[in-house]
């Protein structure tokens, strides 16, 4: 019959790399079932349980505990393998040529000052105040450690924003600065690409697909798959935006993430839309409304966003920001559009363009049954109104054929002094009016006069559908409009965008900049030669070593025994290092 023995050691620590390789080195000595090595957190008992390692012994530690279980044929065999523990944990694989392992982060600083970077990967419960006096030691951080709080989370960024420093986790399982993979990493060629990650695997498949189509990356910053949740705000994720968009290296920043909240991808992308540079976006599960915004370029995937940004960096495009916008020009209480179609198709496509830029576009036929204009003949906020709907043809000839009722709404809706935006569309060919543009042209021009008078901007968008076949004349309506003062295109998709464009940026006019920083990352500190201190898994010390990184491995164990109380007594006693 098998047999079960349990040896509990206190106050010792080992990282989890650790206590698995003795786990399976005890598990494949002869006469041994299985083996169980854990700390006694209240998960790593259930988990002994769960696979039938459960004992008394094991039910009373403590999580500064350690537990190693046997299950052998015989209790002598159990009774040779507990014998062998220490005999297993001194054969472990030393940290490359490191002889000496200081047991302190404060010590590892004083062997290599100029690391930057404090990779921290011990217990959850212990990575917060790690973290905390890297910080102050003034040290960015990775943190692969996960079940981090999130109250502590949000604390140790706020933190590290203050002092110009990045803390990418908790939960980061990836990063690469500068030429150097940090914790799961690939090696990626140095290239004019930056990206900024929620997530881990994300970034390496954005990276591995840019090397393999051959370009390369400056930063692949990683920041934690919570940092786009409501309650962090993108702490993280908008300091490293701000690094790349400030970095000359950087041609092109990608941005991908787990699903983020909806409010705080808004903020992201208001604050990317100034970046200066192309932004290729790939939040997964956020709808895309359109392709291009500006700088802005929406991928479907990870591999849609490597190639987006591979192209953008080979082929750099023309940048149309919201500074060519009137914005200026109007009064403060103007921030509304009125569109008036003939064309219902083109009245549904101007409001799903537009969703992509105003939360709230009303409509008497909408593709939104919760934004039904509640009175067609009165309009409300930002509507669209088409008005060869059957509502308005009873008893009368179609827009298309009649200016006279849109014309008569046109005045309307520039009298009102909070509308700042008209959007018409004037289709011409067979059927419709010999030459709308007579009628509507002169409609418009003294509506933009008139609100001249009052001191207000009026803007007047039209796009116009035809031919320069068509009996009207493609060209001749266009001048026609343009010479009344409106802005035309022949593309309704463009025309909305500008449109779209024009009303978000009157939206956010008023309001507060978004909190990006408290003291920018120092760009030129985070370019110097890699260097770094390993505080936790020892393989993430040898992978510096093998790519050729200068880095120091803390022996690392808890503070006080593990004791929490006590560690935060001590932490709170260590005054900041200057």
């Amino acid at each position: 019959m098998a047999t079960l023995k349990t040896e509990v050691r206190s106050g010792v620590y080992y990282d989890s790399a650790k206590l698995m390789s003795l786990q399976r080195s005890l598990a494949g000595l002869p006469g041994i079932l299985d083996a169980g090595v854990v700390m006694g957190t209240e998960s790593n008992k259930e988990l002994l349980a769960h696979i039938g390692l459960d004992t008394p012994e094991v039910r009373a530690t403590k999580p500064d505990d350690l537990a190693i279980v046997v299950k052998a044929e015989n209790e002598k065999a159990a009774d040779e393998a507990l014998a062998k523990v220490d005999e297993l944990l001194a054969a472990r694989k030393t940290t490359g040529d490191q002889e000496y392992q200081p047991r302190s982060l404060e010590s590892a600083v004083d062997l290599l000052p100029d690391a930057e970077w404090v990779i921290i990967s011990v217990a959850g419960r212990y990575a917060a105040a790690v973290t905390r006096e890297a910080l102050r030691l003034g040290k960015h951080v990775h943190l692969f450690s996960d079940n981090v709080s999130i109250e502590d989370e949000i604390e140790l960024k706020k933190e590290a924003r203050d002092l110009g420093l990045m803390v990418m986790g908790p939960d980061c399982g990836t990063a690469m600065i500068d030429g150097y993979g940090l914790a799961f990493a690939n090696k990626i060629r140095k290239g004019p690409i930056g990206i900024v990650a929620a997530a881990g695997t994300g970034l390496q498949q954005v990276a591995t697909r840019i090397h393999q189509l051959n370009s390369g990356i400056t930063f692949g910053i990683g920041t934690g798959g919570r940092d786009l949740k409501a309650e962090v705000g993108a702490i993280t994720f908008l300091q490293a935006l701000d690094v790349l968009a400030r970095d000359p290296e950087t041609k092109v920043i990608v941005l991908t993430s787990k699903p983020p909240s909806p409010k705080v991808a808004e903020e992201v992308l208001k604050v990317a839309r100034k970046a200066g540079k192309p932004v290729v976006v790939n939040f997964i599960a956020r709808p895309i409304t359109t392709t291009r915004d500006g700088n802005l370029f929406f991928a479907t995937g990870l591999d849609d966003a490597a190639r987006l940004a591979v192209e953008l960096a080979n082929h750099p495009p023309k940048l149309t920001g919201d500074d060519d916008l009137p914005i200026q020009k109007f009064t403060p209480k103007q921030k509304y559009l009125r569109g008036l179609f003939s064309g219902g198709t083109l009245a549904y496509e101007a409001q799903h363009i537009l969703y992509g830029y105003v939360p709230r576009v009303l409509a008497n036929s909408p593709i939104n049954k919760e934004f039904k204009l509640p009175d067609s003949f009165v309009s409300q906020e930002n509507c669209i109104v088409d008005l060869g709907e059957d509502e308005f043809t009873v008893g009368r000839l179609h827009p298309m054929m009649d200016n006279e009722l849109r014309i008569r709404r046109l005045y309307e809706e520039a009298r009102d002094p909070e509308v700042a935006v008209i959007l018409l569309d004037v289709v011409i060919g067979y059927g419709s009016h010999p030459n709308p543009a007579s009628e509507i042209a002169p409609a418009i021009a003294k509506c933009i006069a008139e609100a001249k008078e009052e001191g207000r901007h009026l803007e007047v968008v039209c796009v116009v559908t035809g031919t320069d076949e068509d009996p009207q004349n493609l060209n001749s309506q266009i001048q026609q409009l343009k010479a009344a003062g409106a802005l035309v295109d022949t593309s309704n998709e463009f025309v909305c965008r500008y449109v779209g464009r024009l009303l978000r940026a009157l939206a956010e006019r008023d309001e507060p900049p978004v909190a990006v920083l408290g003291k920018p990352v120092d760009l030129e500190a985070l370019k110097k030669p890699l260097a770094a201190i390993n505080v936790g898994l020892e393989s993430f010390a040898s992978n510096l070593k093998d790519q050729g990184a200068p880095y120091v491995h803390v022996d690392w164990k808890p503070p006080a025994g593990g004791n929490e109380k006590l560690m935060n007594i001590l932490q709170k006693m260590k005054a900041p290092r200057k």
